[in-house]
């Protein structure tokens, strides 16, 4: 939960405000208060990082006047009606139009924490969603949209990238499968001064070693038995662009002698041919094992790598940017539920929380495999599973207190006071435990 999402509390009893404002204080909630609702409404905007709490009674513009307007500005602003005992049916007209919750007084701190928690939950993911829409639709060039993440290691990808994409310098790409190697090789060429040149991506592995030289090079007519028709290969397709070799370790040795004059001549010849084609493209390769241990193993040539890695990107693995992977998942989903033309279901914080303890192996294609079956309906998180798969010791200890708190609350059926009290920790630390560990009341309680 972000600390920046203030609760803002409208009341006209002063003593009301001082024991909710304490309240709200002792488990680390940003809160203001007022006794005016047309004060409050000043706040109120689409971007507010905000809730409201505001009672029904009150004098001059009253609580349902505000959640009217407030509404109309933002349809998605969470609103929690305070209401005396006898004003449960207009907190039930106020629910109609649009309130978040209503609370009862006299109320409970657990009734009045408990919703409180879930409407800035759900004002957090409403504005990181709206960033995150807002970038793909405004800001589709933006590196932060295409390799999302704001760990040390991201933020020195993008620095590199923003580096070398104008010098057209050859670049190497490293890292394991799925992390995003051809996204980032993209990225290079767009950020590139002229973007309007050919990007031509070869997978290496995909070509069938006997027809790879014919497919990258190109032939004439009669270069080989078969051959009625002249064709233009890959190579050549990507003239005075970028070319980028996926996988560049799975091509055959006798091809790589043959790639190594094309990148230090920049022209190539078609098969049957004696006449050179002028490139002047610029070379992206790519990678998932040590180019350096292969080419110590005489399974990949030496001069071939010195000339490609002139500059060499490393991509970390999700396991070396965990704290990346809520937000990165999120993103996902929108970019998902956008493609397949469905509403992205919501995202809670145990879920996103969750799916950061969860090893992945394919790192963000695994990912977003992910992110397509959530928004499918079709996949879960097990929190053990979670828990049994966690590496650091950090994480494993982070893991272990979520499931035990969670079992513990599972046990009590959400109540929070029998499981601070068999937990042996006050009810502050529990609450603060819960925030940080994505813990959701509700989704313990049976009768929910």
């Amino acid at each position: 939960m972000s600390a920046a999402i203030e609760v803002l509390l409208v009341d006209d009893e002063e003593d009301l405000r001082r024991a909710t404002s304490q309240t709200l204080d002792l488990v680390g909630y940003p809160v203001r208060t007022t006794d005016s609702a047309e004060e409050a409404l000043t706040s109120v905007t689409r971007s507010w990082r905000g809730i409201l709490v505001t009672d029904i009674r009150m004098p001059g513009m009253d609580g349902m006047a505000l959640l009217r307007a407030a509404i109309a500005i933002d349809p998605d602003l969470p609103v929690l009606m305070l209401t005396g005992h006898g004003d449960v049916n207009l907190a039930v007209d106020a629910m109609r139009e649009g309130a978040y919750d209503f609370i009862e007084k006299p109320f409970s701190v657990e009734r009045l924490l408990d919703s409180i928690t879930r409407a800035l939950e759900k004002r957090q993911l409403t504005l990181e969603n709206r960033a995150l829409r807002s970038s793909v639709a405004n800001r589709s060039d933006d590196l932060e949209t295409r390799l999302v993440g704001r760990s040390a290691t991201m933020l020195a990808v993008r620095k590199q990238i923003r580096a070398i994409a104008p010098t057209r310098a050859d670049v190497l790409i490293v890292g394991e499968t799925g992390t995003g190697k051809e996204l980032a090789a993209r990225a290079i060429h767009d950020l590139a001064a002229e973007t309007d040149r050919p990007f031509v991506a070869i997978n290496c592995a995909a070509i069938p070693a006997e027809m790879m030289e014919a497919e990258l090079f190109g032939y004439e007519v009669g270069a080989f038995a078969g051959a009625m028709r002249a064709r233009v290969g890959k190579f050549e397709h990507a003239r005075n662009g970028t070319i980028f070799l996926d996988d560049i370790e799975n091509m055959p040795l006798y091809l790589q002698a043959k790639l190594l004059r094309a990148v230090q001549e920049r022209a190539i010849t078609r098969l049957g041919s004696h006449e050179p084609i002028a490139l002047n493209a610029r070379f992206i390769a790519s990678s998932s094992v040590d180019l350096e241990r292969a080419a110590d193993e005489q399974s990949f040539r030496k001069d071939l790598l010195y000339r490609l890695n002139i500059a060499t990107l490393r991509l970390p693995s999700l396991g070396d940017r965990r704290e990346d992977i809520p937000a990165l998942f999120a993103h996902l989903v929108h970019i998902v539920s956008t493609q397949l033309r469905v509403p992205a279901p919501a995202l809670s914080t145990s879920y996103l929380s969750s799916m950061s303890l969860r090893p992945w192996p394919g790192n963000v294609r695994e990912l977003r495999n992910a992110a397509e079956r959530f928004v499918l309906g079709i996949d879960g998180v097990d929190d053990r599973q979670a828990a049994a798969s966690a590496t650091t010791l950090r994480e494993r200890v982070q893991a272990f207190e979520r499931q035990a708190i969670a079992d513990e609350l599972r046990a009590q059926n959400g109540s929070l006071k029998a499981v601070y009290e068999v937990l042996g920790i006050s009810r502050k630390s529990l609450y603060e435990k819960m925030v940080k560990l994505g813990l959701e009341r509700q989704d313990f309680r049976e009768d929910d």
